[in-house]
């Protein structure tokens, strides 16, 4: 045998075992591995289910900020289907040749509003109103790690472009987080999606329109290119589920605005059940 080239295989062999082992237990089966946002986690105990039921196809879900999922796609962790909390980190692994049905399909749509404690007797406040009051303490989304702080990020920039010299601004991974900063008193107001605060007990809107202008925060879905071959008839028809009519008014019904062009529903075969 020759040694140094057993030696090289090894080390490759441990490498690829430590990169394996960053991963998330949840990658660890064969079910169907679907990356989410945690946006969707409310509407998604209603359609995870219907979809399990229909199609005879158990899905595994890990609720998880875009830009981790994004990375740990481009590592190669096993995400058959990735759904983003924005447009943009699936228009990227598109470039990078990292979806297997093309770029991204517009799932579902929100927009930015500015919330506050529900058990704040405080009186609503706009956006432009707290930026000016220096003592408020604003919780936004981390551009560094989540969707929504890109958004935020962007929406800010062109309303107030020296927003990050004012103090008291702290950061948070996603919606969820910026809304717990706010209940146990370590914000004041916040910006987060739309959707994630009609889902929220524990805040209410201060301002629904904090730009002056209709922003739509667009979420974008695709095959990832990390999708097992056995999975990947299911992992297409459970992307085109979420783009028919129904699933559509279920997620307005969760407080997500219409996404635009859903196909028809006969764009999926449901798997026939015997009587």
């Amino acid at each position: 045998m020759n040694i140094p080239r057993f030696k090289i295989l090894l080390a490759a062999c441990a490498g690829a075992l430590a990169i394996a082992s960053t991963w998330p237990p949840a990658y660890a089966d064969d079910l169907l591995t679907v990356g989410a946002p945690p946006s969707l986690r409310t509407a998604f105990s209603e359609i995870l289910p219907m979809f399990e039921r229909e199609y005879d196809a158990p899905i595994k879900i890990v609720y998880t900020p875009s830009k981790t999922l994004l990375h740990q796609i481009e590592k190669g962790a096993p995400i058959d289907v990735f759904l983003s909390a924005g447009k943009e980190e699936v228009d990227y692994l598109h470039k990078k040749k990292l979806t297997l049905n093309g770029p991204p399909r517009i799932y579902a749509q929100t927009s930015l509003v500015l919330v506050m404690s529900s058990d704040s007797q405080a009186s609503l406040i706009s956006l432009r109103d707290a930026l000016a009051n220096k003592s408020l303490r604003i919780a936004l989304g981390d551009p560094r790690t989540s969707s929504l702080g890109d958004a935020t990020e962007r929406a800010l920039t062109k309303l107030s472009p020296s927003y990050k010299t004012r103090p008291h601004i702290v950061y948070a991974a996603h919606s969820e987080d910026i809304m717990e900063l706010i209940r146990v008193g370590k914000a004041d107001v916040g910006l987060v999606y739309r959707s994630d605060s009609i889902n929220s007990g524990h805040v209410r809107m201060s301002d629904d329109d904090p730009f002056g202008t209709f922003v739509p925060i667009q979420f974008g879905q695709a095959i990832a290119s990390t999708c097992r071959a056995p999975l990947r008839e299911a992992a297409e028809k459970f992307s085109l589920f979420l783009m028919t009519p129904r699933i559509q008014k279920l997620l307005v019904k969760y407080g997500f605005d219409s996404a635009p062009l859903p196909v028809e529903p006969s764009a999926i075969n449901r798997k026939e059940k015997a009587p």
